[in-house]
């Protein structure tokens, strides 16, 4: 599908121009979860299992906010801090306005998951009565910029570049897992549905993107792109532990069981095949399009354990 097709399919088939407002129905009545049980690493811990089941809801609960949450702010603050670089046309690169204007359809895009995840945290703690618990979004974001500064120090747009085509990429459990599941809230699988069919597209978007963008880099900088990606990968997926420790903490759990908890529901080896699983798009584009084949690019992403 050209960029053209794009822009008349997406005036009739986004989210954000043609969808409705989801809503909270009586799912919450008639006992339905909030959020897939095998997709909380912790849920299933003895600790955890040992606590009355309001606890076990809540943590539930929470790790949807938490979810959306972070959703809410990606969107605004990574994807469409980049996405609005090459809409305006300060990417660095000589891009045809077809391409700005489905730049600029996919910064609309991501502003609506934006609002639409935050509506949901407001309407399904308003209706559990589970408050969501204060989020700092900045953590993340210090160690997503960190890597862009140590391997692209003097290119800080091109590693914002990086960003958005390496998270773009990324596959997550939960795009694929919660729509299908029927004991979640109608309401999150009706929106995680919507959010994956439009990031579809915007898959296909960054991948040609990506292509152009390294088609234009010069030698030295492919090298130290070759090098930056899979920092980008692991920062974009390692598990976020704080709002984890909080959520549990909340659940009831003192400080020494808290941190067993979170020792044992993240070991080392499940969360690489985690992230290889979700990157393994991303890595193939990244080897079509020659990164593993510049000096050092191979090495680099076998040393990050992205190699299958």
């Amino acid at each position: 599908m050209t960029p053209a097709d794009h822009g008349r399919d997406w005036y009739e088939r986004a989210g954000v121009r043609g969808g409705p407002r989801r809503l909270l129905g009586d799912e919450l009545r008639d006992g339905q979860l909030f959020f897939p049980p095998a997709l909380v690493p912790y849920l299933d811990h003895p600790r955890v299992r040992a606590l009355p089941g309001p606890g076990r809801e809540a943590l539930l609960a929470r790790h949807l906010y938490h979810y959306l949450e972070f959703t809410a702010q990606f969107e605004t603050r990574v994807v469409n801090r980049a996405t609005e670089r090459i809409a305006g046309g300060r990417s660095g690169l000589d891009l045809a306005t077809a391409t700005r204007l489905d730049a600029y359809r996919i910064y609309c895009d991501e502003g609506y998951h934006s609002l639409y995840s935050l509506d949901v945290v407001d309407q399904v703690s308003r209706a559990s009565g589970i408050t969501p618990l204060p989020y700092d979004f900045r953590p993340f974001l210090d160690r997503l910029d960190a890597v862009g500064r140590e391997a692209l120090p003097d290119e800080p747009l091109l590693a914002q570049l990086l960003q958005v085509v390496v998270f773009e990429m990324l596959i997550t459990a939960i795009l694929n897992d919660v729509p299908k599941d029927p004991r979640v809230l109608t309401l999150v699988r009706d929106v995680v549905r919507d959010h994956a069919r439009d990031e579809g597209w915007h898959h296909a978007f960054f991948a040609r993107f990506f292509r152009e963008l390294w088609h234009g880099l010069t030698g030295p900088q492919r090298g130290r792109v070759a090098r930056c990606l899979p920092g980008l990968i692991r920062s974009s997926l390692l598990p976020d532990r704080a709002p984890v420790r909080a959520a549990l903490a909340a659940a009831g759990l003192g400080p020494t069981a808290v941190a067993e908890v979170v020792h044992d529901a993240y070991p080392r080896d499940r969360v690489d095949r985690g992230i290889r699983d979700a990157a393994r798009h991303a890595v193939r584009l990244f080897e079509e399009t020659g990164v593993l084949d510049v000096p050092g690019g191979r090495r680099a992403f076998e040393t990050a354990e992205l190699l299958q």
